[in-house]
C-alpha cells in the first residue's frame, strides 16, 4: 500500500504541469459557484516526503451533482471532477475516467480521500448537515477533519484531518 502510494506521487501534479488543458465548461449548474486557491499537503511517515498540490479552484452546483475545476495559476484547467447521482468522472487532457465515487476519485487522484459533499458547507464556514458535528472554537470538528474559521472573515479556511497520514486543505476564497 505504502508503495502504491508513493507510485502515485501526486499523479495531480502532473496533470497540472502538462502542457495542455481542458476547455472550461460553463454549463449552468444548480447550486453553489465558489473558486480560489486550493493548497493541499498529505504529510507521510517515514522516508517519504510531504506531498503536496497548489491549485486554483472552481466548485460548483451541490454535493449531489456538480463540478470541480482546478487549474494552474494561469487559468487553463488541467483537471475537472464531475458528478451526478450514478456517475462521478475525471476528465483530463487525456480523456474520461469514470470512478465508484467521488471518494474513490479524490483518493486516487490526490493519494488521500477529500470529503467533497462536506466542504460545499465548510466553505461557507459551516458544518456540512450530513453529518454530526462538534463545536472546535473558532470552528468545528466533522468528518474526522478539524475545520479552523479563525480566518473565515479574511476568505481563508482550513481543514485538517486528524487520522494519519495527516492531510491539511487551506483554501482561500475569491470573493466577488
Amino acid at each position: 500500500m505504502r508503495r502504491r502510494r508513493a507510485s502515485l506521487a501526486l499523479p495531480l501534479a502532473a496533470l497540472l504541469a502538462a502542457c495542455s488543458s481542458l476547455p472550461r465548461d460553463n454549463s449552468p449548474l444548480a447550486g453553489d459557484s465558489l473558486s480560489g486557491r486550493l493548497a493541499l499537503r498529505v504529510e507521510t511517515t517515514g522516508e517519504e516526503q510531504p506531498r503536496s498540490v497548489v491549485a486554483a479552484f472552481e466548485l460548483r452546483g451541490a454535493p449531489e451533482a456538480g463540478r470541480l475545476d482546478l487549474a494552474t495559476p494561469t487559468g487553463q484547467v488541467m483537471a475537472q471532477a464531475r458528478w451526478q447521482p450514478g456517475r462521478v468522472v475525471l476528465v483530463t487532457p487525456q480523456g474520461e475516467t469514470p470512478f465508484a465515487s467521488l471518494d474513490a476519485l479524490t483518493r486516487e487522484v490526490l493519494g488521500e480521500s477529500l470529503p467533497v459533499a462536506a466542504m460545499f458547507d465548510w466553505l461557507h464556514g459551516r458544518p456540512w448537515p450530513g453529518a454530526a458535528h462538534v463545536a472546535n472554537p473558532p470552528g468545528f470538528r466533522q468528518l474526522g477533519w478539524s475545520v479552523d474559521l479563525a480566518r473565515f472573515a479574511d476568505d481563508t479556511i482550513v481543514a485538517v484531518r486528524e487520522t494519519a497520514p495527516a492531510v491539511t486543505v487551506r483554501v482561500k476564497l475569491d470573493r466577488s
